[in-house]
């Protein structure tokens, strides 16, 4: 099993322990770090030497820059602590959300089996942003097509109607990007790290768990704000100057994503747990104790 993963399941278990990783781990400045520098502090922690406070340092490099199944450097722009830079000038951006989605998946399946992104996955990918992109823009082209008047109306679908369609987007950009696994499966280990095989029912629960808490980043990140700016219309400062509004809602949104970020990784373990009964019926044979373990993807 893969140093970050034994990091993982000896550390991850308790959502407020893996909000505090998190949060160190979606610092900004470990996207300076070299691949160089990567692959040596994971190095150290493959080493299964123990770790001093000069090797932290080296920990929360390998952890947020590091596949835990491939073992290699992942794409820049595609590691945890980009998420907000990134995301949040481009809120709602699907395209980076699949491309996010895909790059953090369980690949355990393409190291078992030798090969790279299929071409179905890379349709799925295109379909997915093209889909979720024109979807983000229906409370908009309701509007403007159906000629929409009335202030209650256009109140919902501006403001409502956009909370359930960014957490519904955002769960389908999810299950659609990373079908694959639940398809294929992904590796599960006994509690002592020894592979037993590949499970379609861990690869449809790691996929489950990850739309589940990608859901719940974009669903508040859209909640919040939306809420917030029909409240405040009601205050007489915003009502004589609406253009208020516009850095109310940016400012807002930005706040609230950097918060759920870190909340939305931490809802389910990084390695996460599945009983043996819930499993194949040929791994259930080869398994050892009540749980195995798998890696669950961001």
């Amino acid at each position: 099993m893969d140093p970050n993963l034994l990091y993982w399941k000896a550390e991850g278990q308790s959502f407020l322990r893996r909000l505090k990783i998190w949060v160190n781990l979606l610092d900004p400045t470990l996207l300076l770090s070299s691949d160089p520098e990567i692959q040596k502090a994971h190095s150290l922690l493959g080493s299964g030497e123990k770790l001093n406070e000069k090797d932290e340092a080296a920990l929360t490099i390998s952890l947020s820059s590091v596949h835990p199944d491939s073992g290699a450097a992942l794409p820049l722009i595609f590691r945890p602590p980009a998420f907000l830079p990134i995301s949040g000038p481009l809120f709602l951006l699907q395209s980076y959300s699949a491309g996010f989605n895909y790059a953090n998946r369980n690949s355990s399946s393409e190291q078992h089996q030798g090969y790279n992104i299929s071409l179905k996955q890379l349709l799925l990918i295109t379909g997915t942003v093209s889909y979720t992109t024109c979807a983000g823009a229906l409370p908009q082209i309701f509007i403007n097509r159906l000629g929409l008047r009335s202030s209650a109306v256009q109140t919902f679908f501006r403001s409502i109607l956009p909370i359930p369609l960014s957490a519904t987007l955002a769960f389908f950009n999810v299950l659609t990007v990373r079908s694959e696994e639940s398809e294929t499966g992904i590796q599960v280990f006994d509690h002592n790290g020894n592979p037993v095989g590949m499970s379609k029912a861990a690869g449809e629960k790691a996929v489950w768990e990850t739309a589940l808490s990608r859901a719940a980043l974009f669903g508040m990140t859209a909640a919040v704000p939306n809420l917030l700016v029909l409240l405040m219309k009601r205050v007489r400062p915003f009502q004589r100057n609406s253009l208020l509004v516009a850095p109310l809602r940016h400012i807002s949104t930005a706040l609230v994503l950097g918060l759920m970020i870190p909340v939305s990784f931490s809802l389910f373990p990084q390695l996460g747990t599945i009983k043996r009964e819930q499993l194949e019926e040929e791994l259930q044979a080869a398994a050892i104790g009540r749980h195995l373990f798998y890696h669950r993807g961001l």
